[in-house]
């Protein structure tokens, strides 16, 4: 159990007590745990006691068993009966809620915010963000848009007090930005190699997906998010289903990925679009007309890499860019991410997993602030 811990990379500081209560101190803690245990709240307890014994997170005024106790009492556990028969205890929404919560604090929290951060159009006209920029009222403005104090000022300077009228000549309308939508598609690889080689890649890529979640649900709610994973196949996942994710037994099935991203994205009526494609290994995989499987994990396959430099194709027809976030540093795969982002006329991010976040969360800033035609 402790060597499995240590190997998650868990980085403990002492705690300020008047800073958090014995609940909060230990609820952060538990949040990772639960995040890493893909929603197990047994094993996270374990670790949690574990980690206890270890770094003495409580005392006789405030045991393990009263936190648990605190969870079911807050809302953020219940029991509940499993297919067996047998029961057991499940974290609910409002846990899966706090652990987005968390991700996007630690994530977004670390990189600098600036502007209002809504996806400006090119041309003034019709809309609601208030820019600041006044001009006369010409025929078929919005009413809406009349500036009631700069008017009555205008009226003031052109009649007087004593005698004071307003007219359309005197009407002063404010300019505005039209603020358009984001449709973003996040892939995420969950194919074998995300838990290989001693290094845990998915729980990073899920408390990303988590955290980009809760920026886009709270601060542009207007904005969509379509969250797919990939392995020999690929499938839609709900918000609520990050903290559960798993890898499988799966090779790298890329192109279905994008097939799916593709078909998502064309089914949403405005024209801000891209795709977010976390991966760390090589496409290895094809589903075949007839339902089989074409799979070679023995370098780049020709076949396979092709039919990916074609959809990346695809997409850029559609104005669809692709932001590629590898973690992972072999050449030749960096070299394939390379063709594949020429492809498309996209971007491509060779990253470690402590960068991650970072990047994604910059680049999807960026990305909604680029001038779009209105």
């Amino acid at each position: 159990m402790k060597d499995n811990i240590k190997r998650k990379g868990f980085v403990f500081k002492t705690y300020e007590a008047d800073k958090q209560s014995p609940f909060e101190k230990l609820f952060e803690i538990f949040k990772e745990l639960i995040t890493h245990t893909s929603g197990d709240f047994d094993e996270a307890i374990d670790w949690l006691r574990s980690l206890d014994k270890e770094y003495n997170l409580t005392d006789k005024n405030y045991t393990i068993d009263d936190f648990i106790e605190d969870l079911k009492k807050k809302g953020y556990i219940k029991e509940e009966i499993k297919g067996d028969g047998t029961g057991g205890t499940k974290i609910t929404s409002k846990t899966e809620r706090a652990i987005r919560q968390q991700a996007l604090n630690h994530i977004f929290g670390k990189i600098k915010r600036s502007g209002s951060g809504n996806h400006k159009s090119k041309s003034p006209g019709i809309g609601d963000e208030h820019t600041g920029d006044f001009r006369a009222y010409q025929f078929g403005d919005n009413l809406d848009k009349v500036s009631m104090t700069e008017s009555i000022r205008n009226a003031q300077i052109n009649n007087g007090i004593d005698d004071f009228t307003l007219s359309q000549n005197d009407l002063v309308v404010e300019e505005t930005l039209h603020k358009s939508q984001m449709s973003t598609v996040l892939m995420i690889d969950i194919s074998h190699s995300m838990i290989l080689y001693g290094e845990d890649r998915i729980t990073p890529a899920k408390k990303v997906a988590m955290a980009l979640a809760e920026l886009i649900t709270t601060r542009y709610p207007k904005d969509t998010l379509d969250i797919l994973v990939f392995g020999n196949d690929a499938w839609t996942i709900k918000i609520k289903d990050l903290p559960y994710l798993q890898v499988g037994p799966y090779h790298t099935n890329t192109v279905a990925g994008l097939q799916l991203a593709m078909d998502l994205l064309r089914r949403k009526k405005n024209t801000n679009k891209q795709i977010f494609m976390i991966t760390d290994g090589k496409p290895s995989c094809l589903r075949l007309p007839d339902g089989q499987y074409y799979k070679n994990s023995n370098g780049l396959d020709k076949h396979i890499v092709n039919k990916c430099y074609a959809m990346a194709q695809q997409a850029r027809k559609l104005h669809i860019p692709i932001t590629t976030f590898m973690i992972a540093q072999d050449p030749y795969l960096m070299q394939f991410v390379k063709a594949f982002t020429q492809a498309n006329q996209g971007k491509a991010f060779y990253t470690g997993l402590k960068g991650l976040g970072e990047m994604i969360f910059e680049d999807y800033e960026t990305n909604r602030k680029k001038r779009i035609k209105g």
